[in-house]
């Protein structure tokens, strides 16, 4: 890992996990010329779901924010473990973020920017990126958070 990118994890105080490996017939990440695809992402830390529920009943806003930085977290465990150096992150091309949430529940964008200050904080201008933010009525094995992503990575 580039010592720029390390540092800026360690300062953030976050060391990335041992990705997760993928629970039915698909693959964590692939990879098609420059283009990284991430597959959703959800918010494990320590090996675990870190919290569970929906978003406007069981968990607050900050709650969701918290969980979508453990997304991205993991996505960048992925992106690690798919380029074998997070240096070569050239770009957070796209970032969609799945919040499920009650009805009445509006701030899907203010989950996802848990996700997004991190990548920035920990990738500077390589973590910006675009971002679709989408509430949904639940999330496999109950999870509040999943992110999906596209990158592009140098060769």
């Amino acid at each position: 890992m580039s010592e720029a990118i390390d540092k800026r994890l360690l300062e953030l105080g976050v060391e990335l996990p041992n990705p997760a490996a993928p629970a039915a017939n698909y693959v964590p990440f692939i990879q098609t010329g420059n283009l990284l695809f991430i597959s959703g992402q959800l918010p494990i830390k320590d090996g675990k779901l870190m919290a569970m529920g929906l978003l406007g009943r069981e968990l607050g806003t900050e709650a969701g924010k918290l969980a979508a930085k453990w997304c991205a977290v993991n996505v960048l465990a992925q992106a690690q473990a798919a380029l074998g150096d997070l240096e070569r992150v050239q770009r957070i091309v796209k970032l969609t973020v799945f919040v499920a949430s009650t009805p009445d529940f509006v701030e899907q964008h203010v989950v996802a920017n848990g996700a997004s200050d991190f990548l920035a904080a920990a990738l500077g201008e390589r973590g910006i990126h675009a971002r679709a933010a989408v509430g949904l009525a639940c999330l496999p094995l109950n999870a509040p958070v999943e992110i999906e992503a596209i990158i592009e990575a140098a060769r």
